[in-house]
């Protein structure tokens, strides 16, 4: 290649020029890192060094480095100390100025034993300071949780006083507007009280003739007063029929819903109606029903609405279809008796309300047997039927109040009210709530226990009044509104013979136990101890009907994991 060649360059748009272009050539000979020849052909193959020679440091025109310099060999050389630094005297002859000098005076020579006497007399001291500054901010935080400790039970005591009042207000409002069975129980047993004292103030003050008519009045004051409460119930039935009217006109609205057509969407979106058999079904009640309801109708009108109707009951054949059957007759007979109609109000609210019942009838109305929470099969109400001897009627077990103990049906829980309002008079609201408190405390638990729901309000009221003698097992509190009922092994599930009697800070602090034979005293556990076994004793019944429960529970898991035998 040769060492100037010649490039045309392009200046302008129709213009071109030559320019000379000499190439230089390098001297720099690249360093031979080795390589390899080719054994067939002899052509020989270096390994590649660096593509352009580095460029020289400029020389600054001072030698940097020398083999003098880096060969040098160390040397110790002694030298003389300076005169201030000396330790020459003044002698004949020479002088030694004095002024920069320093006056040291020895000290009083302590052993070692000394010093380190010393050093801890000093670390003493150092510690008591330190511990003081630890005491004073400990005594500080003591106080501050102290103080903090003391409001806080203040706002609980004040929290618990409000909560106290306020029970008392609405037990006095209870008693004041009774409504509930319950409202009335407590009115019973204050009238009950009333008149223990008032007896005991009699006898104690009064003899002879005027014991015995300070006593017939007081008698006819009770009875008095009894008409009085009688006349509260009276007007609390009336209101709970109303109740019950409002119930029914909440049934009323589910009943449109068993009367609508079934809807679904459509893969457009387009809604998509269907009208089976229950909702024809509930769609010709329903005009039944709306039809009997309107008022200020002509009586002819009012007759074929009435006949319409007797056609549809007449279908199904029961006591309470007779009953609409035999109210219907009558309206018809009294309307052509030319009767006003608001004397036939009350009639036609009857008719209205049986025939409301007869739709709640899944047998009657099919629609409705998915809305109804209880279901309304008569075969399957009859299977636990028992029979009161007291009122001697038919009811169903719910009616009747089974202690835990017992061995037979009593009576029902209506023939036990009106023995006690009767005779005893006595109050279970207090009962109630504790063992309402008691069976909320063992859902929270979800270790699938069931004594306590077996256990009923007689249960409950002979153990605390007769184990547990009406007080907290710790600190004797009587006050049955503070008591609760918990566990006392908080790992077995409760049951009588697994139980105390606390207030409530009692309680949660009893819960929060690990060990109870480290955290009580072996004489209260032995009292506790034979509480459970005087309630084992009296609620020997108990183990054999939970295990049945465990047994039947067990039995329908299996019935229901078993496979479907195939169909031939």
């Amino acid at each position: 290649m040769p060492d100037v060649i010649t490039v045309r360059v392009q200046t302008d748009s129709d213009s071109f020029q030559e320019v000379v272009v000499k190439i230089e050539r390098p001297t720099y000979n690249k360093p031979f890192l080795g390589g390899f020849r080719n054994m067939s052909t002899g052509v020989e193959f270096h390994n590649a060094g660096s593509q352009t020679k580095p460029k020289r440091r400029p020389d600054k025109g001072i030698q940097l480095f020398c083999r003098e310099t880096q060969m040098v060999v160390e040397k110790n050389k002694l030298k003389q100390t300076r005169n201030t630094t000396s330790t020459q005297m003044t002698k004949i002859g020479l002088y030694v100025s004095n002024m920069t000098d320093k006056i040291i005076s020895p000290r009083k020579y302590f052993t070692a034993e000394e010093y380190h006497k010393r050093r801890l007399e000093a670390v003493i001291v150092l510690q008591k300071y330190f511990r003081r500054w630890h005491a004073v901010n400990l005594v500080q935080n003591l106080l501050e949780q102290k103080k903090l400790r003391l409001a806080r039970e203040a706002q609980e005591e004040l929290q618990k006083k409000r909560e106290k009042e306020e029970k008392l207000r609405r037990e006095y409002d209870r008693k004041l507007n009774p409504k509930t069975k319950q409202d009335f129980e407590l009115v019973y047993h204050d009238l009950e009280l009333w008149m223990q004292e008032e007896i005991e103030r009699t006898n104690r003050t009064l003899t002879g003739a005027e014991r015995k008519a300070a006593l017939c009045a007081l008698l006819e004051e009770e009875t008095e007063l009894i008409a009085c409460i009688g006349m509260h119930k009276l007007n609390a039935n009336l209101e709970n029929q109303q109740k019950a009217i409002l119930h029914l006109l909440e049934f009323y609205k589910l009943f449109l819903k068993c009367a609508q057509p079934r809807r679904w969407k459509a893969f457009d979106g387009k809604i998509t109606e269907m009208d089976t058999q229950s909702t024809l079904r509930g769609k010709e009640l329903l005009e039944i029903y709306r039809s009997i309801s309107t008022k200020d109708i002509p009586k002819d009108e009012r007759a074929a609405v009435l006949l319409t109707l007797k056609c549809t009951v007449k279908e199904h054949e029961c006591k309470l279809t007779q009953e609409i059957v035999a109210l219907i007759d009558r309206e018809v007979d009294l309307m052509s008796r030319e009767v006003k109609e608001c004397n036939l109000e009350g009639l036609r609210k009857r008719i209205c309300t049986l025939f409301l019942q007869y739709i709640k009838i899944p047998e009657f109305n099919p629609g409705v047997a998915g809305l109804l929470k209880i279901p309304q099969d008569p075969l399957k109400l009859y299977k636990n039927v028992y029979f009161c001897h007291s009122c001697e009627n038919y009811l169903p077990s719910s009616a009747f109040p089974i202690p835990a103990n017992s061995h037979t049906i009593g009576r029902c829980r209506s023939c036990y009210q009106l023995d006690n309002e009767a005779w005893k008079r006595e109050a279970y609201l207090k009962y109630t709530l504790i063992l309402e408190n008691l069976r909320k405390s063992e859902v929270d638990y979800q270790d699938d226990s069931k004594i306590v729901f077996l256990v009923q309000l007689p249960d409950l009221q002979y153990l605390v009044e007769n184990i547990w003698n009406c007080q907290s097992a710790l600190s004797a509190c009587s006050d049955l509104y503070d008591l609760f009922m918990v566990r006392w092994d908080k790992q077995h599930e409760w049951s009588p013979w697994n139980t105390i009697l606390l207030t409530k800070e009692e309680a949660d602090a009893h819960l929060k136990l690990c060990d109870l034979q480290k955290a009580y005293e072996a004489p209260f556990i032995y009292r506790i101890k034979q509480k459970h076994i005087r309630a084992k004793n009296y609620f020997a019944q108990i183990p054999a009907m939970a295990s049945f429960l465990h047994r039947s529970n067990n039995q329908a898991n299996e019935n229901f994991y078993k496979k479907p035998k195939s169909l031939k």
